[in-house]
């Protein structure tokens, strides 16, 4: 989509981060739950969550006027859609992946610094633990809304192991192993993640199918392989080119001949300069990685020729953020 630039939309993208704060604000202080048993005015809100009555006004009106609550005669209610995706008390919670736009938010406030630098900024710490656990759970519940359609996009008929890399909670091997009953699967990722994977994947009955291999892909060897399949999803984008290189060659090294390769990542245009999510994603890595960034279809298909993979091909997924597919079979 291209962005038809005018004084009001210039002064709408700058000002883009008051609405977004205003609900990670929400979700931080759990308002739409506190609301999920029904209306309340601002006094009960601020008295349920022990903040200050005039300030919770002023946030939840905020709210309101964005029409994620429902303000009638003084009190307040969730909108139809802020109840069924940031009460954290439902299924379809989606605050995780809120709250770890809330903590990367301070590094890019420091955007200017880091291309002065062109390293990454010392952000704001909320706690590894918590940080930690926003982000693999985001992941999971945004993943849970693709992985359906997108592994459905691959034939893996009679292949037998699939091995995905820096799974974090297993959700694509999950959708694998449902979609071809024959197929076992092993989710390597560091060990911390570990208690999350094993959670998601006993939640969908496939703790015999689905196992956990504790590393850092970046520094140790790609173990219990052969694989038939490997699945590299949003990995290349937190690692220098060097390092994409050598993590492409350990996982095409582990897989059989005739092995499948699979890389789903926020691919760019062989110009850059575009998807525009793509591209904005670059910023996200320089301010919070040592090397990171997107990368083109161009740059992934050189590495994979690089490490031995042929037959090497780019397929458009149609998702929300414009991810997308590069396949390769090892020679």
């Amino acid at each position: 989509m291209t962005t038809e630039w005018s004084v009001g939309v210039m002064l709408g993208v700058s000002g883009g981060y008051w609405r977004g704060c205003a609900l990670q604000a929400g979700v931080r202080l759990k308002i739409f739950s506190v609301l999920g048993s029904g209306p309340k005015d601002a006094f009960a809100v601020a008295h349920a969550i022990g903040s200050e009555v005039r300030a919770t006004g002023l946030l939840l009106d905020a709210l309101a006027a964005m029409h994620l609550l429902v303000k009638t005669d003084g009190s307040y209610k969730n909108s139809e859609f802020a109840g069924k995706f940031l009460d954290a008390g439902l299924p379809g919670y989606m605050g995780h992946i809120i709250l770890h736009h809330h903590h990367i938010l301070d590094g890019w406030a420091q955007l200017d610094a880091a291309v002065m630098t062109g390293a990454k900024v010392v952000r704001r710490s909320y706690g590894a633990d918590i940080e930690r656990e926003s982000f693999l759970l985001g992941m999971f519940n945004l993943a849970m809304g693709i992985a359906p359609r997108l592994v459905a996009q691959f034939d893996l008929t009679g292949r037998k192991r699939l091995l995905d890399l820096g799974g974090g909670p297993g959700t694509y091997a999950i959708h694998f192993c449902l979609l071809n009953p024959d197929l076992t699967a092993v989710i390597l990722d560091r060990p911390t993640t570990e208690p999350f994977a094993r959670k998601t994947v006993a939640r969908f009955q496939l703790a015999e199918r689905i196992g956990f291999i504790g590393g850092d892909f970046n520094t140790d060897p790609i173990s219990g392989g052969p694989y038939d399949v490997a699945w590299l999803s949003h990995i290349l984008h937190s690692n220098s080119p060097e390092e994409c290189q050598e993590c492409i060659d350990k996982t095409v090294a582990a897989l059989v001949p005739g092995g499948l390769i699979l890389i789903h990542d926020f691919i760019l245009d062989d110009s850059k300069d575009g998807p525009e999510f793509a591209a904005l994603f670059s910023l996200n890595m320089l301010v919070g990685t040592d090397g990171g960034r997107s990368y083109s279809r161009a740059e992934i298909f050189a590495m994979l020729e690089q490490a031995g993979v042929r037959d090497v091909s780019h397929r458009k997924c149609s998702t929300p953020n414009d991810s997308s597919v590069i396949v390769g079979v090892k020679r």
